[in-house]
């Protein structure tokens, strides 16, 4: 297959999604070139149509696939494309759909060569937004459409790029379909034949648009050259160096790797020339450990010493609370009634309740359990059975205290032993540490010497590199606003171009009806429709066939009419340079013709699916061959074999499984249970 040139407009590269340890790719290319005809076949349910899904998906589609393998897997999609024939990457998170894609240049596979920018997807009629980049590589940036046509004061919407693939994308809900240019909804059947009129540069009010689409361009373009000229004097003004005055930035990287490999080279040297002092060596690494370890026992014990003198003062303190617990106990007695309150003699026994009367003044008790509240001989009892034995606390405080007593002292004798210990060993370790340095100093000098010059360089290049970076981003910026200038001065000499071609919109689109109808017809001759008479697309784009609208054929019928529509429209408007993004992508061509649904008998046996891909492969390498086609299909037929760019068996011994290929059968039923 012949490859493409590089045209405006867009072309799929590659599909990653990628996971959360590993990627699940689809390869549209050969040999780094784009396929003009790709064909992914494959089993029901493997994960075809989710491929044409991620792709719209990626290029602003509302919704992606929802199968639960994908949720499971999937976290991002990554779309590779060509815009205007440069590579671009667009990425869009997966699980709940975002509201925002980021675009950055370059390849899936390559470094970040700019950093990405973020392109919101509403509103698409925004400057900023994924929309107006993808239809600015169409040339359809900056189109309005009226929502009255009749009407020169109706409001008018932007353009989107979700609008656009109604002719780039063909779902299998829509081969075949009774509803195929939307006539259950109005507004969406008006708004796809303003699209098609729009590609094809017909459409009503077209010298209107395009002058103002010239004059927002030259504002766009006047913004980009007063930013450009600030860029370009500041650039003078930070970094007069920008001018080719210093090496790029891979060449500090190198020089900065020879340096490294120098002082690696220079330390293996250096280490070799003093291997006569590894005595020397051993005996102060054997110092060094002693001082550390001298060192650590001193600090334990001067933190035991720390934490042991308050725990000393609270048992003190103890000691004081139970001396004055005791004396309290011998003052008084608050529990019990020993002494008579009239003469004060001591009582032969305790008051108690007897019969319901108080013995000691014969009263009767008002308490309901008719109880004394002070008094009772068991009360008194209990009162000394569960007294405080404040004699036997304070024993046993006052051993406690002695032990940490002695302890305390015991540390503190052996501190001063220990800081000099600590002392002697540092000093060893520093008499070591001096002797090997005056043995190995003559050796290493030398060394040091070229190692501190190595180290100056290094730093010196970590400057220059740090400069040639800045200047790299400076000129990157310069490079993308001259870029952006070209951009707007090539647009506004296109439409000033287009305006001065542009023709009676009426009679221009009577023309490009009768080529689509013609295309329309042929292909439904090259496909052998049965009983093929008066093919027709009308004015209104509705196709016809035998004098009948194409709702009124059956179900395999509908398939090729609405295949035959799709195509014609395609191919006119690559063929005559139409603002068509370039690629189509089509869903199950066999629909109602032996796969995924009802076979209708008749057109099945009278179309052979052959003839549909042998016109594709002879159109892609004539008046096709800057054209993408990428077709989903469950069989395809052995003349596109080599067009197959992956074939999803549906079967563990057979990879790939399916998009998700680590998704099996056995696999969904670990997930299910």
């Amino acid at each position: 297959m012949i490859t493409m040139e590089l045209l405006p407009g867009i072309r799929i590269r590659r599909l990653r999604l990628a996971g959360i340890d590993r990627a699940y790719d689809v390869d549209f290319t050969r040999e780094q070139q784009v396929r003009n005809l790709s064909v992914i076949a494959g089993a029901f349910s493997s994960g075809k149509t989710a491929v044409l899904e991620f792709i719209a998906y990626g290029l602003g589609a509302k919704r992606h696939p929802r199968h639960q393998e994908v949720l499971r897997k999937v976290r991002s999609c990554l779309l590779e494309v060509e815009l205007s024939g440069e590579p671009h990457v667009i990425e869009r998170s997966v699980g709940e759909p975002s509201k925002v894609a980021f675009v950055r240049r370059g390849t899936l596979d390559s470094q970040e060569v700019s950093p990405a920018e973020s392109r919101p997807l509403d509103p698409s009629g925004a400057p900023e937004s994924l929309s107006a980049l993808l239809l600015g590589h169409c040339r359809l940036d900056g189109v309005q459409l009226r929502e009255a046509p009749t009407s020169r004061e109706s409001r008018t919407d932007p353009l989107s790029f979700r609008d656009m693939m109604w002719l780039a994308f063909l779902p299998n809900e829509r081969v075949a379909d009774k509803n195929f240019l939307f006539e259950n909804d109005y507004m969406r059947k008006h708004k796809l034949r303003q699209v098609v009129d729009v590609v094809f540069g017909v459409h009503d009010d077209r010298a209107v648009e395009i002058g103002q689409r010239i004059r927002d361009h030259t504002g766009r373009l006047n913004h980009a050259k007063a930013e450009l000229a600030a860029a370009r004097a500041f650039v003078q003004e930070q970094a007069p160096f920008t001018a080719g005055n210093v090496l790029s930035p891979l060449d500090h990287e190198q020089e900065l790797a020879n340096i490294t490999s120098q002082l690696q080279a220079l330390d293996q040297t250096a280490q070799a020339s003093t291997t006569f002092a590894a005595r020397l060596r051993r005996e102060h690494q054997q110092a060094a450990q002693s001082s550390r370890r001298a060192a650590a026992v001193l600090r334990d014990c001067e933190t035991q010493l720390a934490r042991l003198m308050p725990l000393r003062a609270q048992y003190a303190d103890d000691l004081l609370k139970l001396g004055m617990l005791g004396e309290a106990q011998q003052l008084f007695n608050p529990l019990s009634v020993t002494a008579c309150p009239a003469c004060l003699n001591r009582l032969s026994a305790a008051p108690v309740a007897d019969n319901g009367r108080c013995s000691l003044c014969s009263h009767e008790l008002t308490d309901a359990d008719g109880m004394l509240t002070l008094g009772a001989a068991d009360a008194l009892n209990q009162a000394e059975g569960s007294r405080v034995d404040v004699a036997a606390e304070t024993r046993s405080t006052k051993a406690r205290l002695k032990e940490i007593t002695t302890y305390i002292e015991d540390l503190d004798a052996s501190l001063a032993a220990l800081k000099l210990q600590a002392e002697d060993a540092a000093i060893r370790e520093e008499e070591a540490s001096t002797a090997l340095d005056e043995a190995t100093s003559p050796a290493v000098s030398p060394f040091l010497a070229a190692r501190d010059d190595l180290h100056r360089r290094r730093e010196h290049v970590l400057r220059l590199l740090d400069q040639a970076k800045r200047a790299d981003k400076l000129q990157e910026g310069l490079t993308k606003r001259a870029a952006a200038v070209e951009r707007h001065e090539a647009q506004i000499a296109r439409l000033k171009e287009e305006l001065a071609q542009l023709g009676d919109a009426g009679h221009d689109r009577d023309r490009i009806i009768s080529k689509v109808s013609s295309r329309y017809g042929e292909l439904l001759r090259q496909w052998r429709y049965p009983k093929l008479s008066t093919p027709l697309i009308n004015p209104d784009l509705t196709p016809f066939v035998r004098g009948e609208p194409y709702q009124e054929a059956s179900s395999g019928a509908r398939t090729l009419l609405t295949l035959a529509w799709q195509l014609a429209v395609f191919e006119i408007a690559v063929e005559t340079g139409a603002a068509h993004p370039g690629f189509l992508m089509i869903d199950s061509p066999q629909k109602n013709l032996g796969h995924g649904g009802t076979l209708d008998a008749v057109i099945a046996d009278a179309v052979a699916i052959d003839d549909f891909y042998h016109h594709l492969s002879n159109w892609l390498a004539d008046r096709g061959a800057t054209a993408q086609l990428i077709v989903v299909d469950n069989s395809p037929p052995l003349i596109v074999e080599g067009d197959v760019v992956v074939r999803y068996s549906r079967a563990e011994d057979r990879p790939p499984y399916g998009l998700i290929e680590d998704e099996t059968s056995a696999e969904d039923q670990k997930a299910s249970r």
